[in-house]
């Protein structure tokens, strides 16, 4: 029930109030090294509410090709409740609404591991994030430290939508002031981390239309040992500024030519693009050769940013094909579990990176010191991901 409330009207009152430096506040958020302990739970503000225009953007802007995020009847033919947010989307938000706690002050994500999504994300779902701090490694000195977190989405129903752990790389405070405190309470929230996670999925029909995707990404078009080189690249503009904080990401270094230009090192000049928009379009430029015909994405592991990307790179993506299986039990008949290797290349295409590099370009950049072979400094991403998958038959 509305209530009605007469305020005062309001009168200009700059003049008469005197500006004091001792009551000058900076505010700033994230966390320096010391400030995260581990089994800390960060309840992360402000949530993010689905909208039917939100999920249709961002697939398109990412260049998806799955019409579980475009094609509202197809969504539901296939037994869903309707539209889908795709998981990149949901994986965006969710790591994005945790920036302002665990991550504002980091100077590099260093890796995504053990990515699981556990239930869909309708229209209208409003998704909220918890973190909680696993392991700090201090290397002393003035060296970065390297924090462990693992991260939650919950729905509005409090069921877990997708859990990860990542792993990032935070200074030390130093003679800086502290940021902004947890709450005094001793108590910490409930942190509903899944082990051994079911996934919730829809009873599928035994047809679904045909017709709607593209005729090689079934699966058994896929072998162990295949590698697609994906035909289209995709450049980045300024566009990556606002479309950092569509998704609610809030480190600066994606979006303040000022503050990115003032650190020192590889990482000054114009801003970062934000990586998490980075592994949407090389998904995206994969869509129509691997996922078209997907009906999950089961997750993710073993990702990491190798180079950063900039407005004005054009970054390209390939395949490699690991393992291929029935789906469990009674989703054996109709789906089956494949699982790939998805690389990113910036400034080259991906057959001109392939034809370059060979096979190096699927070994993990960190293993490559050990067994004396260069880093790529065209390649950008590398990640494992696995997907449920529509027999043809």
């Amino acid at each position: 029930m509305s209530q009605a409330i007469r305020f005062q009207a309001q009168a200009e009152l700059a003049e008469k109030v005197k500006v004091e430096a001792p009551r000058v506040r900076y505010p700033h958020y994230g966390r320096y090294l010391e400030e995260f302990v581990p089994g800390q739970v960060f309840v992360h503000p402000r949530g993010f509410t689905f909208l039917p225009a939100q999920i249709e953007a961002f697939a398109r802007t990412y260049m998806q090709c799955n019409p579980l995020y475009l094609n509202n009847q197809y969504a539901r033919a296939c037994g869903f409740d309707g539209l889908l947010a795709s998981p990149q989307m949901v994986f965006n938000v969710v790591l994005s609404l945790g920036v302002q706690n665990d991550s504002e002050k980091a100077m590099a994500n260093l890796g995504y591991y053990d990515a699981q999504y556990l239930r869909p994300v309708y229209a209208a779902d409003t998704i909220r994030s918890l973190t909680k701090v696993m392991d700090r490694k201090e290397r002393g000195g003035d060296k970065p430290g390297i924090v462990t977190i693992r991260t939650l989405g919950l729905n509005q129903n409090d069921e877990v939508v997708l859990q990860y752990e990542r792993k990032i790389m935070v200074a030390g405070q130093g003679s800086r002031p502290p940021t902004t405190p947890l709450p005094s309470s001793t108590v910490m929230p409930a942190f509903p981390w899944v082990e051994h996670a079911e996934v919730f999925l829809p009873s599928f029909p035994e047809q679904i239309p045909s017709g709607l995707t593209g005729p090689n990404s079934w699966f058994e078009d896929f072998v162990v040992g295949d590698i697609i080189i994906h035909a289209n690249g995709r450049t980045i503009t300024d566009e990556h500024l606002a479309l950092t904080y569509a998704v609610g990401n809030t480190h600066p270094l994606h979006f303040d030519r000022v503050f990115s230009s003032g650190l020192s090192g590889k990482m000054s000049g114009d801003p970062i693009v934000y990586g998490g928009l980075v592994f949407a379009w090389l998904e995206g430029l994969a869509s129509r050769d691997v996922s078209e015909n997907s009906v999950w994405e089961i997750g993710f592991t073993e990702g990491y940013h190798t180079q950063p990307s900039i407005a004005g790179d054009t970054v390209a993506a390939l395949s490699r094909v690991l393992a291929v299986e029935d789906a469990p039990s009674a989703l054996g008949a109709a789906f089956g579990i494949v699982n790939f290797q998805l690389i990113g290349v910036k400034n080259i295409s991906a057959s001109n990176a392939y034809a370059k590099y060979g096979a190096d370009l699927f070994i993990k950049e960190n293993d490559k010191k050990a067994i004396g072979k260069e880093k790529i400094d065209e390649k950008i991403f590398e990640i494992e991901r696995q997907l449920v998958i529509r027999k043809r038959s």
